[in-house]
């Protein structure tokens, strides 16, 4: 009896993507674990902050919950660009059917992707409230990113190749993340943070690349489009992309570059930042 036992073995890593991705339950489950794996990241961006760095123990309460806020954005930036780059270099269902190729890989990251804008709206109108402020703009933005995602999950049958296309846009967060961290510190005038700078500068405009090349895969398979994407998913996303093309990422990359002639937190300040850096000695971590 004992040799008919069978003993399980562990799963394979590909096997986490191997899951019934039509399921309710898989589906929340993933969106959950996005949500709860970046609020992880925040909290842990907090603690792990006030223990080493100055700079952050100094900080008001809502440029400590932006410093947070920029942490988690930086890592998540991290996974899109990783998980975009994969979909532009995979040959695989992905890139060969742009309109409706799905793998378990693009379900596991555009569900944790919605776990992590729906997470990103919690904070910003959290915070909104909590600090009675509110920003228009990234609040737009926000929204465009977490309808266009549940877009993406609702209609089972879409392709997911500009969705995780779209993520690869998050390619300049890190940096921006960098240059902000790097700016509160006191570190503008240091080549640290002009070579952070200029890498985010180019960033920049390598998104607007990728952009015109988001366009010409619409414009190639428009009719496809027509035919198997919903009329409101499909304008939401071309909405959302005009937006980014003519507005949003000509105005950010106009400020950042801005900003490197004329170090200034536009966050939360118009002037010119202090310099605390290298150069006196006084931006000690301890």
């Amino acid at each position: 009896m004992a040799a008919t036992v069978n003993k399980e073995k562990p799963l394979p890593l590909s096997s986490v993507f191997d899951q019934d991705y039509t399921s309710t339950s898989v589906q929340l489950q993933l969106v959950g674990l996005g949500f709860g794996f970046y609020a992880l990241v925040f909290l842990l961006s907090h603690f792990l902050s006030v223990l080493l760095s100055q700079t952050y123990r100094s900080l008001p309460a809502k440029e400590k919950v932006f410093w947070c806020l920029a942490a988690t954005r930086a890592f998540f930036g991290v996974q899109s660009s990783g998980a975009g780059l994969w979909a532009l270099m995979e040959d695989g269902p992905l890139f060969n059917d742009k309109v409706r190729g799905q793998t378990g890989w693009s379900w596991f990251t555009v569900l944790t992707a919605c776990g992590f804008f729906i997470f990103e709206n919690v904070t910003l109108h959290s915070s909104n409230l909590v600090f009675r402020s509110f920003d228009a703009p990234l609040a737009v933005h926000h929204a465009f990113a977490l309808a266009g995602f549940s877009g993406t999950v609702l209609y089972e049958d879409m392709g997911h190749f500009l969705a995780i296309i779209t993520l690869l846009l998050e390619m300049s967060t890190p940096f921006t993340c960098v240059s902000w961290m790097l700016l509160k510190a006191g570190w503008s005038r240091t080549v640290l943070w002009r070579a952070n700078q200029w890498l985010m500068i180019h960033m920049f405009h390598c998104r607007m690349v990728l952009m015109y090349y988001m366009w010409w895969v619409c414009w190639c398979h428009w009719a496809e489009l027509l035919a198997h994407v919903p009329l409101p998913q499909l304008l939401l996303f071309l909405i959302g992309l005009a937006l980014l093309t003519l507005i949003i990422n000509p105005l950010w990359m106009h400020k950042k570059t801005m900003q490197l002639l004329n170090p200034v937190d536009w966050n939360f300040s118009s002037k010119p930042t202090p310099d605390n850096g290298l150069a006196r000695g006084k931006a000690h971590e301890s």
